[in-house]
């Protein structure tokens, strides 16, 4: 095979592949018709089990554009081969992003024939690659980030939906708007099923008792590896079923499309191509699709893709400044866009408007589209236990091939007659490999299926249970798996004059009630009300509620008799102040998880300036402070709550300038508020550990399998955690690297020490 003659599609991407172009070659399809009759058609079972060979031996090599036949080999370390048909369509344009031709236009759909172009497409897991004439390729299409659109682009071009011809043309590329997984028929599977190696050396070695009048013996396999088969064969449709039934709850639904900047007309949910505009409705809705946010704001569940059950705040996409010109994607704009199959609880429409969002993806194309793929195809897994098991055979192979070839020779010596030499050397194979294995197998993971299932837990890849003997290290979350879902606080301890105070258990109480401490505790956060409950982070849900304070949102009616918008208000019980309090968020600047802090920008009633609440990790709120304002103690008194297994937040607090108004706060970006921050003090707060952490980490210890926890808590607070649990045994000792770059003209250094101390060494790295 010609180096020169290889392309690669996908490249640089997770599914890259080779590809080669072949076209029907007569003489060799003859060749190869005559080669499978010869041998009774074990050269088409071969060439089943090799799709390269049967490509290569039927076709003969060509150019990708005049392929009719194309084979694919993957580039990762498994190197695996496929085969796939090309086929062709017709169509009014090239890529599905082109602009039509106006002679099509006038024609109101009907083009003439002439117009048509030819595409040569296939499809490969579930996507589909066109033919691109100018990278001489094939290319896949995942959506309007094709496009490289900016933030600002989906307002001014894509804001008010596509016409009617526009989106039977991108149809044409996209195709209906479904995740649809097919279920294979019994006679797929069966073939698939019997087709495997083992069973076919099994058939042989049947045959060959046969043929010795082992009819018993023969009858006893043959009846285990039809029972197998016939169990493998209903577990794996049934899980088919299954996964097809829960991908397509809720998948096809009416949804509300836009066309134009006012007219909506209703739509089903496979009707959708990237570039329609929908509208979100006030009572939520199961999106089918992935969609940027660009008008409103909405009140998700993104359980379905992350597990995580706390509702998410989706803003509208950035359309102004640095933010909106940058190009729209999925991975860098998660807060503004809505994914397929997750749930909109509610939504936030201002001045009477409506919400709506951009369809981005459709299909396999979307997150849960992805997701599903990853089900239907998974990768195969290079295990230990594989190779193993390939060597063993090859082994028993090996001391067949002996025995075989020695039981020939002593039975020529001893003119023995060729048909009892025949069948004994091939009994020879039999015995050394035992063809009850396939069977024995099968039964054994067939009844691992039922175990598993009983507890919730379902494989359409049944042969991956084996390798789960061989897991070495298990890994877990710390907030949520190891320790309980909810935090308690434990109290606070705040900051005056650069000093901390004495630390204080509630923040309930009239003195406190009017300090910039409490107002940020009561309005930094992301919390929303959802049919009359709070809702969110419930690290937020804990911080807000330990102030006593309320948290009110402006209706319907509210908001659509002004503008701009009514901002969220926080306010103190009235059981505690009897003076009025009220605090409005203007902006909020979400939680990141890469920056370990989120900021609210706010005005409290009657001032003229408005005030930046900062909080997050302390080392990095601590960073963003005035050093003035930081109490000398800060480390150590960090290190004593971290130690103890608290996990603490940082607070501060910054005076916004007075003539920033509520339009110049929402163009400025979060490095331009986030510094010279005034630090306020700490919030401690407990996490308890769940009552079967340690039973479950004594288990697995005992099973000799590694267990580890990955967190983003402070990493003092973590060892803590992890010695109450018994991840860490009392007397082992943990280091505590830290590692810092070169900065201003300092070298990088590395520091460490262990966790009862505090004095660290340090190795410096120079230039």
């Amino acid at each position: 095979m010609k180096t020169r003659d290889v392309k690669i599609i996908n490249q640089g991407q997770e599914e890259e592949m080779e590809v080669w172009g072949y076209r029907p070659c007569p003489w060799r399809l003859a060749l190869v018709s005559v080669g499978v009759v010869c041998t009774g058609g074990l050269l088409l079972l071969l060439l089943y089990w090799l799709p390269q060979w049967s490509v290569k031996s039927t076709g003969s090599s060509c150019s990708l554009r005049e392929a009719h036949t194309l084979l694919l080999r993957s580039t990762d370390e498994f190197k695996q081969w496929f085969r796939a048909r090309v086929h062709v369509m017709s169509a009014p344009g090239q890529r599905p992003f082109h602009h039509l031709p106006s002679s099509i236009k006038e024609h109101d759909g009907s083009r003439p024939q002439e117009q048509a172009v030819q595409i040569h497409y296939f499809t490969h897991h579930s996507t589909r690659y066109y033919w691109n004439e100018g990278l001489h390729n094939f290319e896949s299409y995942k959506g309007l980030e094709d496009v490289r659109v900016s933030c600002a682009e989906l307002y001014s071009e894509h804001a008010n939906g596509l016409p009617p011809l526009v989106q039977e043309y991108r149809r044409l590329f996209f195709g209906e708007n479904e995740i649809a997984v097919r279920v294979p028929s019994i006679f797929k599977l069966l073939i698939k099923e019997v087709l495997n190696p083992f069973y076919i050396f099994q058939l042989f070695s049947v045959i060959l008792w046969s043929a010795e009048d082992y009819y018993y013996y023969a009858t006893a396999i043959v009846f285990m590896s039809v029972i197998s088969i016939a169990t493998s064969l209903y577990t794996i449709k049934r899980q088919y079923v299954m996964l097809r039934d829960m991908v397509a709850a809720h998948s096809v639904v009416r949804v509300s499309r836009c066309r134009g900047d006012k007219e909506v007309e209703q739509a089903m949910s496979t009707e959708l191509v990237p570039g329609d505009v929908i509208v979100v409705p006030a009572n939520g809705m199961i999106m089918p699709c992935d969609a940027a946010l660009v008008q409103g704001t909405c009140i998700v569940n993104e359980s379905m893709l992350t597990g995580e059950s706390v509702p998410v705040t989706k803003t509208s996409v950035p359309s102004a400044g640095a933010e909106g010109a940058e190009s729209f994607s999925l991975d860098q704009h998660k807060r503004h866009t809505l994914f397929c199959g997750t749930r909109v609880i509610q939504t936030r429409f201002y001045s009477g408007e409506m919400v709506k969002a951009v369809v981005v993806r459709t299909g396999f194309c979307t997150e849960k589209g992805q997701l599903v793929r990853s089900i239907l195809y998974p990768k195969p897994t290079d295990f230990r236990l594989y190779r193993d098991a390939y060597l063993f055979l090859l082994c028993l192979v090996a001391v067949a091939a002996i025995g075989f070839v020695y039981t020939v020779t002593l039975s020529i010596i001893n003119n023995v007659p060729a048909k009892l030499i025949v069948i004994k050397s091939l009994d020879i194979i039999t015995i050394t490999v035992p063809p009850a294995l396939p069977a024995a197998m099968t039964a054994g993971i067939v009844y691992a299926q039922r175990r598993l299932k009983r507890v919730g837990i379902f494989c359409i890849s049944p042969q991956r249970i084996n390798m789960c003997g061989q897991l070495n290290v298990v890994c877990f979350d710390k907030t949520g798996t190891l320790t309980e879902d909810g935090l308690d606080l434990w109290g606070v301890q705040r900051v005056e004059n650069g000093s901390f105070l004495s630390p204080e258990s509630s923040v309930n109480k009239e003195a406190l009630c009017s300090s910039v401490f409490v107002a940020c505790m009561a309005s930094c956060h992301s919390l929303t009300t959802i049919e009359g409950q709070l809702s969110g982070d419930p690290l937020d849900l804990k911080m807000f509620g330990a102030t006593g304070w309320i948290l009110e949102e402006p209706t319907q009616e509210e908001t659509a008799l002004h503008n701009p918008i009514m901002p969220t208000v926080v306010r103190p019980s009235p059981h505690v102040v009897m003076e009025p309090c009220e605090i409005g968020i203007v902006r909020q600047f979400p939680f990141s998880s890469s920056l370990q802090r989120m900021t609210a920008v706010v005005r409290k009633l009657g001032d003229k300036h408005m005030n930046a609440f900062l909080k997050g990790a302390p080392e990095v709120v601590v960073g963003l402070c005035k050093p003035h304002t930081v109490p000398h103690s800060f480390a150590e008194t960090l290190e004593g709550y971290t130690q103890e297994g608290f996990r603490v937040i940082a607070l501060a607090h910054r005076q916004l300038e007075a003539r920033l108004s509520w339009h110049k706060v929402q163009a400025l970006s979060r490095d331009v508020i986030e510094n010279n921050m005034e630090f306020l003090g700490l919030i401690v707060m407990q996490n308890k550990i769940k009552g079967e952490t340690s039973v479950v980490l004594r288990e697995l210890q005992e099973a000799h399998i590694r267990t580890l926890m990955v967190t983003g808590d402070n990493m003092l607070t973590a060892v803590s955690v992890a010695r109450d649990c018994g991840m860490i045994r009392a007397q082992e000792k943990v280091i505590v690297a830290d590692a810092l770059p070169p900065k201003d003209f300092h070298p990088a250094t590395i520091s460490w020490h262990h966790t009862q101390t505090a004095a660290p060494h340090k190795d410096t790295q120079r230039d």
